[in-house]
């Protein structure tokens, strides 16, 4: 999260000054670090202590997550310059150049220096903050912005889930509901979400004085808002099935539903419920004239940190009464918005007034809570204005929402949301540039604060539109898109920043600890922040006035100690951030390969948008089909390959058009190029995150030549051999995204000594073995919503397993039976030795049955101890290794799984994709590749043997993609295993050009091949 500096992160450079001193960059403020995106920003200080002549300059560095500037640059004249810095500085001395004493608060410091002409010129700062120092020295020496990349410490993460989990932990119960609140208000849905569901489970929940079932129905409310229905709709009924009177709960659930059936366009259901009579508010407590008082007690409660205005003045503060009035304002909010889009204009503006009006008649509308009910009931009051042909008046009522936020909600996803709507409303009415700008404000606002676009996209659409159709006369239009594609992640997608927190956030070391009060110290600052802010904007007395000092001075301190905090978490190397959560397009074109492509889809509304890169081209597209078409086609094809259904799963004839047809709609520009690449990185989104973009066709003719020899007498319609395959030629990489896929690549190769272990093959429960014939779970075997027993009497054969290890050779290990448990594994301190981690055993992703929760994890033995026969999503997370591929050779652990499949552990996913799940648990364990599945691995024909074994036969120094190839092609060339269910399931997710098998230096340097059976 980004604290102090905000604004200044978001500054562009400006031209320089005339100066009489020559060769002094002059600027109010520029941004270094451009290597890796502005990871600082140097700002002129118009007037300092040691500035005595008119030549005189000084520069404050902002670092992000730092609050106080990490050091400075001085441009000054004359012999006493290093003596009227060193009085600066109180304390702390330096030589010229080099390291110098700590300052006061013990930290260590350093300072680079250099003359020009009668200029010396100073950088001053804390050594953790060393390259930020050089860079701003030389660009103000240089008088240009110079490029670089910064290393340094930053506990700013991607992932609201992973930070919330580290904050909730340490927050009081009521607190924790006070901030749950405070995350659903600003538009955090996902982080509000891990809140609720935190306090649900918190033994000391009951001092929040709450019904604990509300807590359940927040969950409900968010997972709702991120498009998680199914898992919405259990968690309600859940809730409805404890009765209750309260006037209070009974609005919430009423709201509650209406909202959910409002996200899932039932606009019917909405005015159903909503129009239900519900018991009578008996009264409402008013405050005398309609304010908040702010007495002394209450001012000493807020300087001493043990709450703020935000919370004195929300749900957990206001009477019952309150709380219920405020809840029927939300409701004829809701009720206006469904008749709005239902067509009934005139009675949702009707219901807008008095849900506006009813809001204010609760403190005179001086409750957090309801700035926000009303920024959005005027956002839907500007549609309805719009849908009437008032375009001024809605303009007017969208800017009234905005300036209201901006005072109460500033630098939050309310205010970006209420942004994106003006810019909507400008992109319909044709305003084109004044809808860029205020898109451009979305963006710079998200981008600052490390956060993402979910809940945004429909508003965010027709920004993509008018990006891709200004690609030709407008140069900076691709960057721009790529920048802003990397904003559509799905609800709560961590990248490699949120693998830093769970591991920092999970510790008990020094560093850890750090970590925990470097967010503790970013939310107190926060709330500082916004509690002056609100102060200001209320009449003044001297109480206020106070209070108001009061805060600041806190906020020096809490900055003052954030800085001093992260300086030292920057002594801890391996938590080292050195990259941010977007990537400018030179980045990724400079990470690949001459024969390498990047393709990104990204599903914007009913868009699907597609990004193609390589090191030379960059171009984008709007795919020729809609949402709802390629969604059809995905599932078309899917139901072909594999399907659960009367007790088993099947496998059909593959649908050749549907897939060369979706290969043309999708890459219709790029297609002869796409199908000529060696390489492909291939992010995808939606529907395609359930189907390997392998099997898509690349030429109609091959189909008509197959479809002929398939019907033709004694035809063979599994037979498909000769059709011209996407993956024939392409080797395919799944990437995450695109600065997970730069950082995988830049990372160094694995330490670990050892080669290889495999794992699998449990030991059954009671009844005698059966060998399973496909690698998938067996919903008819579930009691309720657990499995049963009889999943674990199924074991993968270790036949894979052992051919492996014979392959690879050297010191290699296989884990079976007995000693392949959970527990045994967690207790494993070798698992960091091994280069290739396999498992070859069920992955259970999707749960047993529809309305059951998600607990996506690997089956394994049990044993008499601490040991559940699954090695779970959190056990995985937590587990240490240091490997360069991880095979999951398993069913679904890259496929088809429920939104709340990725969900238990913190990482959140959408579009029914568990890409986000095992696969990422593994690599925030430390695995920089892993090869998984998209659908139950197939055991007939030995396929999966096959395919797996044939991995390790690779020539040493092929990389895993070549190898997966050609593995691939061996089964298509093969009568009995040329469907795609057998050679496409399995993807690489994360940089298919990393070698398979490290090929062997001999001692004149040539390579040499293993003897180990490779050839």
């Amino acid at each position: 999260m980004l604290i102090a500096g905000a604004a200044l992160l978001a500054s562009a450079p400006v031209a320089a000054q005339q100066d009489a001193a020559p060769g002094v960059l002059i600027r109010d403020t520029f941004p270094i670090g451009s290597t890796d995106g502005a990871l600082c920003q140097v700002q002129s200080v118009l007037r300092d202590t040691v500035i005595v002549g008119m030549f005189d300059r000084v520069w404050a560095i902002y670092c992000r997550d730092a609050a106080e500037p990490v050091g400075h640059v001085f441009a000054l004249r004359g012999d006493d310059a290093l003596t009227r810095i060193a009085a600066r500085q109180g304390g702390s001395s330096c030589s010229a150049d080099g390291d110098c004493t700590p300052d006061a608060s013990g930290l260590a410091r350093s300072r680079r220096s250099l003359r020009q002409g009668e200029t010396l010129i100073v950088a001053d700062g804390l050594a953790a903050y060393d390259d930020a120092l050089r860079l701003a020295l030389e660009s103000i020496a240089q008088d240009r912005a110079v490029p670089g990349t910064i290393r340094m410490a930053t506990t700013s993460i991607g992932d609201a889930d992973a930070l919330a989990r580290i904050q909730v932990a340490s927050l009081p119960a009521d607190r924790a509901l006070a901030e749950g609140y405070r995350q659903n208000n600003s538009g955090d849905y996902s982080a509000a979400a891990v809140y609720f569901e935190s306090l649900e489970r918190r033994t000391d929940a009951g001092e929040t004085g709450v019904e604990p079932s509300e807590f359940t129905l927040n969950r409900a409310l968010q997972l709702s808002n991120l498009g998680d229905f199914g898992e919405a709709a259990r968690l309600f009924a859940e809730v409805d099935r404890v009765p209750t009177t309260d006037i209070v709960q009974l609005r919430l659930r009423r709201n509650f539903r209406a909202i959910h059936a409002l996200n899932r366009r039932d606009t019917g259901g909405a005015i159903e419920l909503l129009s239900r009579p519900l018991p009578a508010v008996s009264s409402a407590v008013t405050a005398p004239g309609g304010g908040i008082a702010i007495t002394r007690p209450i001012a000493s409660g807020l300087n001493s940190g043990s709450g703020s205005i935000a919370q004195l003045a929300d749900d957990t503060r206001l009477t019952p009464e309150e709380r219920a009035m405020i809840l029927d304002a939300q409701a004829q909010q809701l009720l206006g918005t469904a008749r709005r889009l239902a067509g009934d204009l005139a009675a949702a503006r009707n219901d807008f007034a008095q849900a506006d009006a009813a809001a204010l008649a609760v403190r005179d509308g001086r409750v957090t809570t309801i700035v926000r009910i009303r920024a959005q009931t005027m956002g839907e009051a500007a549609l309805t204005e719009e849908a009437a042909g008032n375009a001024a008046a809605a303009e007017r009522i969208f800017t009234d929402a905005i300036t209201l936020l901006e005072r109460e909600y500033p630098e939050t996803m309310a205010l970006a949301a209420a942004r994106a709507k003006l810019a909507a409303f400008y992109a319909r009415a044709g305003r084109d540039d004044e809808a860029l700008a205020r898109y451009r404000s979305v963006v710079s606002l998200l981008t600052q604060q490390r956060r993402q676009l979910t809940g945004l996209y429909n508003q965010m659409a027709p920004y993509y539109r008018l990006l891709i159709a200004r690609q030709a006369r407008d140069a900076g239009a691709a960057e721009e898109l790529f920048a802003a594609f990397q904003l559509l992640v799905r609800p709560g997608v961590a990248d490699t920043q949120a693998v830093l927190a769970r591991e920092l956030s999970g510790g008990s070391g020094e560093a850890s600890s750090l970590f925990r009060q470097a967010n503790t110290l970013a939310r107190d600052l926060e709330r500082a922040r916004i509690d002056v802010a609100r102060i200001a904007a209320a009449e003044p007395d001297p109480v206020t006035a106070q209070l108001a000092d009061e805060l600041r001075t806190r906020i020096a301190n809490l900055a003052n100690q954030q800085t001093a905090t992260l300086a030292r978490l920057a002594d801890f190397p391996q938590y080292r951030a050195v990259s941010q959560d977007t990537l400018d397009l030179a980045d990724l074109r400079a990470s690949l390969l001459p024969h390498e492509a990047y393709v990104k889809l990204a599903v914007v509304g009913e868009d699907v948008h597609v990004l193609y890169a390589t090191r030379d081209v960059t171009r984008a597209w709007t795919a020729g089909l809609s949402r709802a078409e390629r969604d059809a086609a995905v599932d078309m094809l899917r139901s072909t390959i594999s399907v659960f259904e009367g007790g088993a799963y099947n496998t059909y004839p593959y649908d050749a058009e549907t897939a060369h047809r979706l290969f043309v709609q999708l890459f219709g520009p790029a297609t002869r190029e796409i199908a000529a690449t060696r390489h492909l990185l291939f992010e995808p989104d939606g529907a395609m995150l359930r189907l390997p973009v392998n099997l898509l066709i690349t030429d109609a003719a091959s189909v008509t030549a197959y479809r002929a020899r398939a019907e033709a007498p004694g035809g063979d319609p599994f037979d498909m051999r000769g059709v011209a395959w996407l993956g024939r030629n392409a080797q395919v990489s799944t990437v995450v995204s695109a600065l997970a896929f730069r950082n995988t690549r830049g990372a160094p190769a694995s330490r670990a000594a050892r080669a290889y272990i495999g794992l699998g093959n449990n030991t059954p429960v009671g009844d005698p073995a059966r060998v399973s014939g496909v690698r998938a779970a067996d919903p008819n075997l579930a009691t309720g919503c657990a499995w049963g027993l009889g999943e674990w009497n199924r074991p993968i054969a270790a036949t894979e397993l052992l051919a492996a290890r014979q392959l690879v050779g050297g010191e290699s290990s296989v884990i079976t039976g007995d000693a392949f448990t959970d527990r045994q594994l967690r207790e494993r301190s070798d698992l960091s030795s091994y280069r290739i981690i396999h498992f070859a055993t069920h992955g259970l992703v999707t749960p047993p049955r529809p309305n059951c929760p998600t607990r996506p994890a690997l089956l394994t033995s049990f044993d008499s101890q601490d040991s559940d026969g699954l090695l779970s999503f959190d056990e995985i997370f937590d587990m240490r290794i240091d490997a360069d591929l991880v095979i999951l050779s398993a069913c679904d652990t890259a496929g088809q799984a429920s939104v709340a499949a990725t969900r238990a552990a913190g990482v959140t996913t959408g579009g029914g994709s568990a890409l986000d799940g095992l696969v990422r648990a593994f690599i925030g364990a430390g695995g920089r590749s892993v090869l998984a599945s998209h659908w139950p691995a197939p055991d007939d024909f030995d396929a999966t043997q096959r395919l797996i074994t044939s991995l390790f036969t690779a020539t040493p120094g092929t990389s895993v993609a070549d190898a997966m190839g050609r593995a691939q092609i061996a089964l298509m060339d093969d009568a009995e295993t040329s469907h795609p269910y057998y050679w496409a399931g399995f993807a690489i997710v994360g940089d298919g050009e990393r070698p398979m098998l490290p090929a062997v230096q001999s001692a004149e340097g040539g390579a040499a091949m293993a003897a180990n059976g490779a050839m």
